[in-house]
């Protein structure tokens, strides 16, 4: 491909976190939406018409069109798997939300397809790549807070219940606290402090039912199916230990996102679901917290506003010869851990996390 070409997305999914990527695709000036594809066809239809998004119809269309380059695949967790699958044997690069598939042995024959057909597989989450996430690598890697040897992992409720029209999914197989924000968070400590080796853990549930008072609902109750609260202490090969509690019944909570302990000082990272807030830093020869500039310009608007699209132009830059940092191994291996976290227990012990990878490569800084 010529490099002033652009690459050209086919969207499969029309849901929740659509907007936020047209909205953010649509930014991009070497990526062009070209079609859209849901089951319900009136749901598609309205996509593209709001977008200005070409054509619209079928999965079946979708990855019949020639003109489709990647595949941007964000439906539901479970139907990652096959219709990834789908696009890779029609012939289209993918990038898929988290998790990677539903379960790891079915992430592995993604990759083996994507492997077998000479395509690219990606996958969320990308939030890694912001500012945030490469302004935190480059404080570490600079030794500003000397030799890291902790951090601690902390997610309380997004409260779906009362603005999602229809939560069931968060509370069933493929969803829970875990697979729903987790991927985030351990994306962001494994770009941080390298590969996972071992998971330590617990889980359980506070309720068996959720009221769903969200205006629109579509349900009243949802059934809970899955561990909505988990805490983890996670083993990095370079010997940091992480704690982790990942919940959907705290409410309320002012503990940090995630913060990593050095032998120099403190670094605080906001919520990984965001690219740019500020990362914030305390030495030990420090009175107060301060902001550490980003290392790299904002790739998203403020905070609050809907976006995503980064690891799409990421696997776009591959292809073109760069680093895939968003990649399939990548994806893979958070995945590896988060599912190791949901089977830890008491009983089980250490669990040890099969898969590594390398820390992706650090965006180049401004």
């Amino acid at each position: 491909m010529g490099e002033s070409r652009k690459f050209t997305v086919g969207i499969l999914g029309t849901g929740s976190i659509f907007k936020a990527y047209a909205a953010g695709l649509a930014s991009v000036p070497q990526l062009q939406v070209v079609r859209v594809a849901d089951l319900d066809q009136d749901r598609a239809r309205a996509a593209a018409e709001q977008f200005g998004i070409p054509a619209w119809g079928t999965t079946e269309q979708l990855l019949a069109d020639d003109s489709v380059d990647i595949v941007v695949n964000i439906t539901p967790p479970a139907a990652h798997a096959p219709l990834t699958d789908a696009a890779l044997r029609a012939g289209k690069h993918v990038y898929t939300e988290k998790p990677l598939a539903a379960t790891t042995e079915l992430a592995r024959r993604n990759m083996a397809t994507a492997e077998a057909s000479g395509r690219v597989l990606g996958g969320a989450p990308d939030t890694f790549l912001g500012a945030a996430g490469q302004t935190a690598r480059a404080a570490l890697d600079a030794g500003l807070i000397g030799t890291p040897f902790a951090a601690t992992s902390f997610v309380r409720s997004s409260r779906a219940q009362t603005w999602h029209p229809d939560p069931t999914f968060l509370f069933q197989a493929g969803g829970g606290p875990v697979l729903d924000f987790g991927p985030y968070h351990v994306a962001a400590l494994v770009n941080l402090l390298g590969p996972v080796t071992d998971v330590l853990g617990a889980s359980g549930q506070a309720q068996e039912t959720i009221a769903v008072t969200s205006q629109d609902r579509r349900v009243d109750t949802v059934d809970v199916q899955v561990a909505t609260h988990a805490t983890s202490v996670l083993r990095f090969a370079s010997g940091t230990l992480a704690t982790t509690m990942y919940s959907f019944d705290v409410w309320d909570s002012d503990t940090p996102s995630i913060e990593v302990y050095g032998t120099e000082g403190t670094l605080q990272l906001p919520d990984p679901n965001h690219f740019d807030l500020p990362v914030r830093i305390r030495r030990r020869d420090e009175s107060q917290w301060r902001e550490l500039k980003p290392v790299c310009p904002p790739v998203a608007p403020p905070a609050g506003t809907p976006f995503r699209g980064p690891g799409v132009l990421d696997l776009a830059e591959h292809l073109r010869g760069g680093p895939h940092r968003a990649s399939a191994e990548f994806a893979y291996h958070v995945l590896d851990v988060l599912e190791l976290m949901q089977a830890a227990s008491f009983e089980s012990g250490a669990l040890r996390v099969t898969s590594t990878v390398d820390r992706p490569a650090a965006v180049p800084h401004v």
